[in-house]
């Protein structure tokens, strides 16, 4: 997503940063055609919703997270929609030891930490919104629209936005209002945009739905992590009551005010 890469090493499954802010303003790209993604396995992190700001210049190191595998079974959610409650949720990372932080600079997201490669797919059913095939970053101009360099976000049809950036390759076939499925591959962990030299993660954001050219929303608006850490040991927590209340907060556009 955006922000500017923090002096630090990461080490995954060990030790987990918090990343900066990364985006990608792409309204319905296509994909690379042929880039596919191996299958690999899951990990950690917990706490709550906060008011989304907007990123900051340069990753923070947060206090490590155990790491652990997680799950992808059973699931018991206690939404209060009818969508949600239909919902199955999957961790976004399949088959890969991962590790992140319960903490994250400046506004809400998480950096899931994972080997290059590793398959990054849809956590819930719905269909994709944007898709960004291409890395255009550039340290000189650090454009806030382009620190996600690859990325893929869906609209779940719980109504909230998940996206996924810094990939490293997208898989062939995922285009803006594709359908898909909880558990679908979408592409591979990577470290495209401004992740590079952080360590190859995905930078996963909570948002409502909105216009293509508010990165600074679809970057994260709602913590992750305590949805995470459901979602890996196969429960079905939903974020949809806290992203309404979210927008009800903050407007469905806000402006952008830290790291424009």
């Amino acid at each position: 997503m955006h922000a500017r890469t923090l002096l630090g090493t990461v080490a995954l499954a060990t030790a987990v940063s918090a990343c900066s802010a990364h985006e990608t303003a792409s309204a319905g790209g296509s994909l690379q055609p042929g880039r596919r993604t191996n299958p690999t396995n899951t990990t950690t992190a917990p706490p709550t919703a906060a008011p989304g700001g907007a990123g900051s210049s340069g990753h923070r190191p947060s206090p490590p997270p155990a790491a652990t595998q997680s799950p992808t079974t059973p699931h018991n959610a206690t939404p209060d929609t009818p969508a949600a409650r239909a919902a199955r949720y999957v961790f976004p990372v399949r088959n890969c030891p991962t590790s992140y932080a319960h903490a994250h600079h400046d506004y809400p997201a998480t950096d899931i930490f994972a080997t290059r490669g590793c398959a990054f797919v849809a956590v819930t059913a719905g269909r994709v919104d944007e898709v960004s095939d291409a890395d255009t970053w550039s340290a000189r101009t650090n454009l806030g629209a382009a620190r996600g360099g690859l990325s893929v976000s869906i609209i779940g049809d719980d109504g909230v936005r998940y996206y996924g950036s810094h990939l490293s390759s997208l898989t062939a076939g995922i285009a803006a209002g594709s359908p898909v499925q909880a558990g679908q591959l979408l592409g591979a962990v990577g470290d495209s945009g401004d992740a590079k030299g952080v360590g190859t993660h995905v930078h996963f954001g909570i948002s409502w739905p909105g216009r293509a050219q508010d990165w600074w929303v679809r970057r994260g608006e709602l913590y992750p992590w305590p949805y995470l850490d459901s979602w890996r040991t196969g429960g079905t927590r939903t974020p949809a009551p806290a992203v309404t209340s979210l927008r009800t907060q903050r407007g469905q556009e806000p402006s952008c005010t830290v790291d424009c």
